[in-house]
């Protein structure tokens, strides 16, 4: 055991309100690439010439949704391939034991609800890929596999309509009600984040870390790489998320 994760878990034990913070880095053990690897999609221009986030822009999926659909599906395939790691299930269960625990992600897989973390105590800022509803009618549809499986874009069995997954698109706003949550959760304090294979780049990150901190807490940032917020860790521990947490989280709390 090294110093940093004796000294995380020693952290760890004597906070009663955690948060994790949750990026790429988390999934990329289960399969996905992190967001600049994704089959090599976002790595220059898209075959149409443009921008990976010009093609998935709310615009775009508005004026060409073949053009979006074409790496919407291709994100959506990559997911339903891939299953939660040790380390998701490892957050999961210490959710399910901690009623004071929360998890913030950015990813977009669902792995965190697949891996049985409390539902309301997850807050998924950027969305999901599923289910799919219509933009015209808003018709749920169920089976996005089948939809990815057709002709590109899918469209709405009731009018037509394009269909879309409940995703934050570029050039979107992030969801209200999700950021309502993540603001009472923050008001209510948290003796520690842990921040977990994110560069932690955008404000919705950075502003809970810092309060946190402003309030006597702790940050513990687990990643191979620096980020915004190695400056501000209490501990770093420069190591995969599936090599850390199952041995960080386990036989914790209950």
């Amino acid at each position: 055991m090294s110093d940093a994760l004796g000294r995380a878990r020693r952290l760890l034990e004597r906070a009663e309100r955690v948060l994790f913070i949750t990026g790429a880095g988390l999934s990329a053990d289960s399969g996905l690439p992190t967001y600049r690897g994704l089959v090599g999609l976002y790595n220059g221009l898209t075959d149409e010439g443009i921008p990976i986030e010009a093609a998935l822009s709310g615009s775009m999926l508005r004026q060409r949704p073949e053009v979006c659909w074409r790496y919407l599906a291709q994100l959506g395939r990559a997911c339903a391939a891939a299953a939660p790691n040790a380390a998701h299930q490892a957050i999961a269960d210490f959710g399910r034991r901690e009623l004071g625990s929360w998890v913030l992600t950015q990813n977009i897989d669902g792995f965190h609800r697949r891996s049985g973390f409390p539902p309301e105590r997850l807050i998924e800022i950027h969305g999901q890929l599923e289910p799919l509803a219509c933009m015209a009618c808003a018709l749920p549809v169920a089976d996005a596999g089948a939809c990815l499986a057709g002709p590109l874009p899918p469209r709405c069995p009731n009018c037509g309509g394009i269909l879309r997954p409940p995703v934050v698109l570029f050039e979107e706003a992030l969801p209200g009600a999700e950021l309502l949550r993540l603001h009472a959760a923050v008001d209510q304090g948290f003796d520690l984040v842990i921040a977990v294979g994110t560069t932690a780049a955008f404000a919705y990150i950075q502003e809970p870390v810092g309060r946190t901190l402003a309030q006597g807490g702790d940050l513990v940032e687990i990643n191979p790489d620096r980020s915004a917020l190695s400056g501000l860790a209490t501990v770093q521990v420069r190591k995969r998320a599936v090599d850390v947490l199952p041995w960080l989280l386990s036989h914790i709390g209950g």
